[in-house]
């Protein structure tokens, strides 16, 4: 009988644990301004040119100051992959050729998803993402991306 119930909640635990790996590769990105940031929404297209350094201006002519997390954040690889289809060695393998290049410098990378949020709390100009809805006055919600893996 206790073998049988330790097997049970073996596999009860494998069913939730692989569960909450689903729900984590389908988890939302949010993208986030500064509330003051006259920015309402972006379409893809338009985050796409923000956050692979294609423009380095809103289309209201303000100068945009990108923020992004370290190479290896789980979160990253999402908002990549959920923004361009490509994977996280394809995006850093991006970077490399443009700094290469010297045509383009990478958004800033900050080690946590709340320096993220001072930085934009503190700058009109700031845009970055987050794994949670912020649910903060002083943000505002511009794009939510879904990572299709």
């Amino acid at each position: 009988m206790a073998r049988h119930l330790t097997s049970t909640l073996r596999r009860a635990s494998l069913i939730m644990a692989l569960g909450m790996m689903a729900f984590a590769a389908k988890a939302d990105i949010y993208v986030i301004v500064n509330a003051a940031n006259p920015i309402q929404s972006l379409s893809t297209k338009e985050a796409i040119d923000l956050f692979m350094g294609r423009t380095r201006f809103y289309a209201s002519g303000d100068h945009v100051f990108t923020c992004d997390l370290p190479r290896d954040n789980v979160t990253r690889a999402h908002f990549y992959r959920a923004l361009t289809g490509q994977s996280q060695a394809q995006v850093n393998s991006y970077w490399a050729r443009l700094m290469f290049t010297g045509q383009v410098m990478p958004p800033q990378s900050f080690a946590t998803e709340q320096a993220i949020i001072d930085v934009v709390k503190h700058n009109t100009g700031a845009i970055g993402y987050l794994s949670y809805d912020p649910q903060d006055k002083n943000l505002r919600v511009v794009l939510i991306a879904r990572d299709p893996h």
